[in-house]
């Protein structure tokens, strides 16, 4: 060994005799680095960025689904694919033109089925459920039910007052005698596990669209806020929901907040896209659901490309007109799709109405069964029902 080492070797223990005190010295690093877990190819090229090089020429661009060329205003072309579809091919049909950036079902994924199970836990944090401890409030809900199954019972049989005078039934129309029946509360599921799959497929279908769970009308800022919302701006007058008919709808309001839903079904249709199904029988005149979402003008809303919106004001000043919008928030309403009606045998599949009423001075917009729903039959009512504006000559 050379003297210089042996010195250096010297030199070191005595430094480290000097700091013995010290910190503790650290531990020597593995020989070899534990190994890092690799991202699947797959993994990466989802998140990766993606870039459409642009033709010279599209004129020789043609529908994927039925290979024509014609219709060239209807054509999407796909932001990552840069293949064409026309708007009425895609399943579910598109009716307006997207706005931005538009991809196509096999670009992202959407074209199976996405209404997927969850746990009892997540459906019930998703709806922020309302535990009830208390038995007499269930109590007093099964009663409302009774009630409500007895009266329907005495229509049926013709012993109630509005049906004593026969003369006066028979000149009256059948329209007129639906509009003095008091709304019906719906029944929910006595299954408490078939109402928990119940709100699964809601949360499920809210949950692939990025949207939140709500049951009423969200005022935001920079949108139109609650003050604008008031019936007496309705041009021609807004039909106002009879005192009964208000403490039904509460009734419903409180059932869902327990998780006692209406016995509807959220499912995906290749070619309707979401739908709803009824779970169980309905009574016509039963509440199904109360449209919910973001209250903004409908100036604002112009371009926008969100097929879902609904009118909630009609106002003589049409700067104050108001609809709502489900395109962040909203509830089982945004899933119910519209008839075809430029046909027949689409009008015959209509089995539920949106009806705006006036519901304490302010403008609410209900979903009503007008028939009786069998179990398994899908609900449908007419987008157009006011301003038959809305392109439904496509619809299936």
């Amino acid at each position: 060994m050379h003297p210089a080492s042996t010195t250096t070797a010297a030199v070191r223990r005595q430094i480290g005799s000097r700091h013995r005190t010290s910190a503790p010295r650290r531990p020597s690093p593995p020989p070899y680095p534990s190994p890092k877990r690799m991202k699947l190819l797959t993994e990466v090229m989802e998140k990766a960025a993606y870039a459409v090089v642009e033709r010279e020429d599209y004129g020789d661009i043609s529908c994927e689904q039925c290979r024509s060329g014609e219709g060239a205003e209807e054509l999407l072309l796909c932001d990552k694919c840069d293949k064409g579809y026309h708007m009425k091919c895609l399943r579910p049909i598109v009716v307006r033109v997207p706005i931005g950036s538009w991809i196509c079902n096999k670009c992202s994924g959407d074209g199976q089925g996405r209404v997927r199970r969850l746990s009892q836990k997540k459906i019930i944090d998703f709806f922020r459920i309302q535990r009830c401890e208390k038995d007499d409030i269930k109590e007093k809900c099964r009663s409302l039910q009774a009630q409500c199954a007895l009266y329907c019972k005495a229509v049926e049989e013709g012993r109630t007052s509005c049906f004593q005078d026969s003369r006066k039934r028979r000149r009256r129309s059948l329209v007129y005698q639906k509009k003095r029946r008091r709304l019906l509360p719906f029944i929910p599921s006595e299954d408490p596990a078939q109402r928990l799959k119940q709100m699964g497929t809601l949360a499920s279908a809210l949950t692939a669209l990025h949207m939140e769970f709500s049951d009423d009308l969200t005022y935001l800022p920079g949108m139109a806020p609650q003050l604008a919302n008031q019936a007496r701006f309705e041009q021609g007058g807004m039909q106002v929901l009879s005192k009964e008919d208000i403490e039904t709808l509460e009734q419903c309001r409180a059932m869902c907040k327990r998780g006692e839903c209406p016995p509807l079904l959220v499912v995906f249709d290749s070619c309707e896209g979401y739908t709803v199904e009824a779970d169980d029988q309905i009574k016509d005149l039963t509440i199904l659901a109360e449209y919910s979402g973001d209250v903004d003008y409908i100036k604002n809303r112009e371009h926008d490309d969100c097929d879902s919106m609904m009118t909630l004001l009609l106002a003589r000043d049409p700067s104050k007109s108001l609809v709502i919008c489900p395109d962040k928030r909203g509830n089982i309403a945004r899933f119910i799709n519209g008839i075809n009606n430029h046909t027949p045998d689409g009008k015959k599949k209509q089995n539920c109405k949106c009806v705006r009423y006036d519901v304490n001075g302010e403008c609410r917009v209900i979903l009503v069964a007008t028939r009786d729903v069998a179990k398994g039959e899908r609900l449908y009512y007419d987008y157009n029902g006011h301003e038959h504006e809305y392109p439904t000559q496509h619809f299936v």
